[in-house]
């Protein structure tokens, strides 16, 4: 089978997951965000998972299950909560910041915290003794890294104290058709991580993919090994969206964990978001959001 007939192969294999699911095969590349038949909530201060309990399960039930949150929150549901992984990936985190990650995730019960590789020591430490996994990102934010790169950046960041991997896959060699290489790559971190015990959620970056490339993506995930299939960084164009989580599961079925993941950094974005129909939105920039909303 040649390259033509393999991507005609998935794409049918997409259309027909679709269709299963209820939703036609064409997405039209406007309708951004969650599409969930409500407004963003008045004052809304992107805490969704504390705010929008409802609205979050609604994620969850699309088959996430773990859900990233802005590291404002104050107070959660215990049951929400275990599904978060309390997220800090801004290059500008200081050290003060990074330690009320840790705070939060102790005292509400996150999943994991999340955190550039630079923090994994000092997230180990602050955590040691609680029920918080360490969590930090490979070939991050791009995946163009060299899989030697990746898999030296997850051995380093395990040694240091992670015990979850969150590598963003080669994006490019998805476009180009080699799957090959994507597939490798992604074994190659996935089998290191296992070594140590550490688990791995490939990031797919759904915001650059056709529903083709988000099938095949999950399927050589699935055949590589992996743990999890993540829809986003959170710095591309957009985000997650509940159609994406759908998908992403119908594809890598009960056997693997889907993150739903990614959020906007402008009042602008939420606006576009919200006029596509999204009622949960993710973001890192929370405060710089609420900042531009205020008259």
């Amino acid at each position: 089978m040649d390259a033509t007939e393999l991507d005609k192969l998935v794409a049918q294999i997409g259309d027909a997951i679709l269709a299963r699911l209820g939703h036609p095969p064409a997405y039209p590349p406007h309708a951004e965000g969650l599409n969930i038949e409500e407004v963003v909530c008045p004052g809304c201060q992107q805490r969704c998972v504390q705010t929008c309990a409802a609205k979050t399960k609604q994620i969850v039930a699309a088959g996430a299950d773990r859900v990233s949150a802005s590291e404002k929150l104050t107070s959660v549901d215990p049951a929400i909560a275990s599904l978060i992984d309390h997220t800090l990936l801004r290059p500008d985190a200081t050290r003060e910041e990074i330690l009320q990650l840790c705070r939060e995730a102790k005292q509400y019960g996150f999943a994991s915290v999340c955190t550039n590789p630079y923090w994994v020591p000092l997230v180990a430490a602050e955590l040691k003794g609680s029920r918080v996994k360490v969590c930090t990102v490979v070939g991050f934010p791009f995946g163009a890294n060299t899989t030697a790169i990746k898999v030296a950046e997850a051995e380093q960041a395990i040694r240091a104290g992670a015990n979850e991997i969150d590598m963003v896959l080669n994006i490019g060699a998805l476009r180009s058709g080699d799957y090959d290489t994507v597939k490798l790559d992604v074994q190659a971190v996935t089998e290191t991580c296992h070594k140590y015990g550490a688990i791995v959620k490939v990031i797919l970056e759904n915001a650059l993919l056709d529903d083709s490339q988000k099938v095949m993506a999950c399927s050589l995930c699935k055949l590589a090994g992996a743990d999890f299939v993540k829809t986003s960084t959170g710095f591309a164009k957009s985000g997650a969206t509940a159609r994406d989580v759908a998908l992403m599961r119908a594809v890598v079925g009960p056997e693997m964990g889907v993150k739903a993941s990614g959020g906007i950094r402008t009042l602008s974005d939420l606006k576009a978001m919200a006029a596509a129909g999204a009622s949960r939105i993710g973001a890192s920039a929370s405060v710089k959001i609420v900042q531009e909303s205020v008259v």
